[in-house]
């Protein structure tokens, strides 16, 4: 029998132009320019999610963030998802309803752990500290101590501040309270001195639109061997299906078990963007964002410009400056990026219409790239 439809309407076909974007440089909080080889990497013929050689693609995946991170954890994956999806993949798992996490503040993100820390039914306890500014050892110690939480949550590098959260001495402390730490990395990895392993990190996940200079939609998520025991120890089945590791680990584990469609261009582009780290050398890649950084603090300072974080705590990769009176920041970086192509970051929160954002992550941490922005700057601003 012939199938009858329903007549055809043009009411939502449009005509469009073909793709062609203008060519910004993002020096904002990210996403940071993807490099020219992951670009290529993202254009490479596609196979099968279980084809035996995206199965050992994976295996370098994982080896490779092994070293981005400088842990041995078996448990280092890649998730389908932006940053925010590994943020939540580490709540979802490592607690159940009633669990106690002590959250630490100081910026935006933070407040993102509290609200996904709630929706999972666990009892939130916060730290605050104002925007800009780091905790101490003594203020983790004597808060750990009183409200003694099964997980400490902080922000390593908080993208909204560009402050720097120490955590060498948080992991031996969590220790010492039998809680696990876990460490918020999406503006760090890759830019920024990171030893989970020898800071006792048990858990962390991060992005790949900032330092590793990939697109945004594949986010890096590793798990310490305590983080896994009490993912094991679970009395309730993780409330999220797609990110419950107990069933996506199969996949990234020996059994290479289906559990979803990877995304398998942006396997291939982190692989790559993996591969310019492990080419380059951490401490290589490490020592050029600090140098280009100094180069930016320095020429802002020359304008007159003062950076928002204490020195000491201030991220390399992600530069907040203070917005001088009487200039308006959403016009300056409105002008950045329709006179220059140039884009920067406007605050948030607490920090909206106070502070710009200048991200140097990646690729993008380059010389001629400082050079450029400063000299867009002092044309705008001019000098204070």
């Amino acid at each position: 029998m012939k199938q009858e439809y329903s007549p055809v309407t043009d009411q939502h076909r449009i005509a469009t132009d073909e793709l062609n974007p203008p060519p910004r440089l993002l020096l904002g909080p990210g996403p940071s320019n993807a490099h020219p080889r992951v670009l290529r990497a993202l254009a490479t013929p596609q196979v099968g999610h279980l084809d035996p050689h995206f199965l050992a693609l994976m295996a370098d995946i994982q080896e490779l963030l092994r070293y981005a991170w400088q842990t041995d954890n078996d448990m280092t994956i890649p998730v389908s998802g932006t940053g925010s999806a590994a943020m939540e993949a580490t709540v979802a798992n490592l607690l159940e309803p009633g669990d106690r996490i002590l959250i630490g503040i100081n910026g935006y993100f933070g407040t993102r752990l509290h609200d996904m820390a709630q929706r999972y039914g666990a009892e939130v306890v916060v730290l605050h500290k104002s925007w800009g500014e780091v905790f101490t050892a003594a203020e983790l110690r004597a808060a750990l101590e009183k409200h003694r939480p099964a997980v400490l949550a902080l922000v390593h590098a908080e993208t909204s501040t560009g402050a720097c959260q120490p955590l060498a001495e948080a992991g031996a402390l969590c220790r010492e309270f039998d809680c696990l730490l876990l460490a918020d990395t999406v503006t760090s990895l890759g830019g920024v001195p990171l030893f989970l392993d020898n800071w006792q990190v048990d858990a962390a996940y991060s992005g790949s639109q900032k330092c590793l200079s990939c697109p945004p939609g594949i986010a890096p998520l590793t798990f310490g061997p305590r983080a896994v025991e009490k993912i094991k120890r679970r009395k309730t089945t993780v409330a999220n299906w797609y990110l419950d590791m107990s069933l996506v680990g199969k996949y990234w584990g020996a059994e290479r078990t289906y559990h979803h469609t990877a995304p398998i261009s942006m396997n291939y582009a982190l692989r790559e963007a993996l591969r310019l780290v492990a080419q380059e050398g951490l401490q290589q890649r490490w020592q050029r964002h600090a140098e280009n950084s100094r180069l930016l603090q320095q020429g802002l300072q020359d304008m007159g410009l003062s950076c928002h974080v204490e020195e000491q705590y201030r991220l390399p990769v992600l530069v907040t400056v203070r917005v001088p009176d009487g200039v308006e920041a959403k016009s300056v970086t409105s002008r950045l990026l329709q006179e220059y192509n140039i884009e920067i970051g406007n605050g948030l929160g607490e920090l909206a219409g106070k502070v710009w954002r200048i991200g140097l992550m990646g690729h993008n941490s380059r010389r001629e790239n400082v050079v450029l922005l400063l000299q867009a700057l002092r044309e705008i601003v001019g000098s204070r």
